[in-house]
């Protein structure tokens, strides 16, 4: 069994551990009926300035020295036009990162750098007993949209995936040891189809100081590419658009249609990965 062990985060955990009576109610995000589909290219003015939801993000792990998002307020607007949902999202970021893990020449040979390309996920509930922290003892799964400014970004999609959250033991997880007693384990996976972007080696030679660690690839398909989307940084902030169809026919994607309303959360990666993001509390999408 492969897995990766990791520290519990104690904002998490005292989300996950905190008395349903005094858990805070979800923020209610309304999903209009939009007069048209807006244009997928990150520029917002077709949403206008009024309705927009503020979203409170903040670490995932308190005194987390890798985290560089810290806390701050995105802005949310959800709407539904013929059969896709769309989603506007702006949040601050002081600097537009779109590279990710540059090879970077040190002495005789490259090195990888730690740089990454922001990001932001969303993600819906798709059965179970869904919590707000991932590292709750529940089980539960989320589809999760994945944007990343460096790798996703130009080709105009994000990346979709399956999230598993159990306490039985899962292989390829990373696994958490719960201070209950316990493990709960985490899998991530990708969506069926070819992917949006690849890893690139490095030349043997010194070709220049700097090379990108990544490449957007063209022709991806599948349930991968499903969710369209497109940000646009400007003047410290990204605006992001995405847009899936509400019922994709694909097993490993949440349906939208039909219901009357779904959990969900965004969470959000200033040049960082994995349990180093800032996120939100509950959302609850409520549909027209």
């Amino acid at each position: 069994m492969t897995t990766r062990r990791f520290a519990l985060p104690m904002a998490c955990l005292l989300a996950g551990l905190m008395p349903v009576a005094g858990q805070a109610a979800p923020i209610p995000v309304p999903v209009v009926a939009l007069a048209a589909a807006p244009t997928v290219d990150g520029n917002l003015e077709e949403w206008g300035a009024d309705g927009w939801i503020d979203i409170p993000v903040k670490p995932a792990k308190e005194e987390d020295p890798d985290n560089t998002t810290g806390t701050l307020t995105a802005r949310l607007k959800a709407g539904i036009a013929g059969d896709r949902i769309h989603l506007a999202l702006r949040w601050p970021d002081p600097a537009a990162d779109v590279n990710y893990r540059p090879w970077k020449w040190a002495g005789n040979r490259y090195k990888r750098s730690k740089q990454r390309d922001d990001m932001l996920a969303v993600r819906f509930d798709m059965g179970g007993d869904y919590a707000e922290c991932m590292l709750s003892k529940t089980d539960y799964r989320v589809d999760l949209w994945q944007w990343s400014a460096g790798r996703s970004n130009p080709g105009g999609l994000a990346e979709d995936f399956v999230h598993v959250i159990t306490t039985s033991a899962m292989e390829n997880a990373a696994e958490y040891e719960h201070p209950e007693g316990g493990m709960v384990y985490i899998r991530k996976i990708r969506d069926a189809g070819n992917p949006v972007y690849e890893l690139l080696d490095a030349p043997e030679v010194n070709k220049g100081d700097e090379l990108p660690g990544a490449r957007t690839l063209e022709g991806g398909s599948g349930s991968l590419v499903d969710v369209s989307a497109r940000g646009v940084w400007k003047e410290g902030f990204w605006n992001l658009e995405i847009s899936r169809k509400l019922d994709t026919g694909h097993d490993d994607d949440v349906r939208l249609i039909g219901i009357k309303e779904i959990k969900g959360a965004i969470a959000v990666f200033n040049n960082g990965h994995a349990e180093h993001k800032s996120f939100s509390p509950t959302l609850l999408f409520r549909f027209p």
